[in-house]
């Protein structure tokens, strides 16, 4: 008789284990397909509507600063700096045009905190290296040596990111430096002030929070 009823507890505890099993592997399973879905999620560029605070000056496709290359998807958005102090947005995207040019990016932000779209977003910019098939590039003015951008072209450039992370789906950590793909000291304050970065990152999660 107690035989039975071990063999029933026993039984019994393991079709409890199993079942909590089941479940824990259910919710794990879960967890890691919303998350694909988030950082997967569809969305169409080609639909997406600048605002009136971006100039859209599209470059002609040309092979090699605009191949016409479709993104295969957006999973990081890239912050770049021009490397040429004193230049201006207009002056970056008119080298992108230019024929001596191989490189491009989707947005240049301007010493006075203008933004112009040079490349359309639902096709692949050239200047992230082997991440443009899944990134946005973002190139910014800085009026020196540093890096370091000015008040004006800072807040674009938060306003800008945020924005973006927004219109793909994207999370408020989503956003890293040209640094972090192939370790070139670009942005370079952002590359040389840890601390900056980590304040950017942040200023742009409270600004689609409404904090700023």
């Amino acid at each position: 008789m107690k035989n039975r009823r071990r063999k029933k507890k026993k039984s019994l505890l393991k079709k409890i284990f199993i079942f909590l099993l089941i479940v824990a592997v259910a919710a794990v399973a879960l967890i890691g397909a919303r998350y694909f879905i988030n950082r997967q999620k569809v969305v169409k560029l080609d639909e997406i509507e600048m605002p009136d605070w971006i100039k859209s000056e599209i470059i002609e496709v040309d092979g090699t600063s605009r191949s016409g290359e479709k993104l295969s998807s957006v999973k990081d958005i890239v912050v770049h700096y021009v490397g040429n102090p004193g230049s201006t947005a207009e002056q970056n995207r008119n080298f992108y045009a230019g024929d001596q040019s191989n490189v491009s990016s989707h947005f240049v932000v301007g010493l006075k905190g203008e933004i112009i779209q040079c490349i359309p977003l639902s096709e692949m910019s050239a200047a992230s290296n082997w991440r443009n098939n899944d990134t946005i590039s973002i190139e910014v003015c800085h009026p020196d040596d540093t890096g370091k951008f000015n008040k004006k072209t800072y807040k674009s450039l938060v306003k800008l990111v945020a924005w973006l992370e927004d219109q793909c789906g994207l999370e408020d950590g989503d956003v890293i430096r040209h640094y972090d793909i192939t370790g070139k000291e670009c942005p370079r304050y952002f590359v040389t002030h840890e601390d900056a970065w980590k304040k950017f990152k942040q200023d742009v999660a409270d600004y689609r929070k409404g904090e700023q």
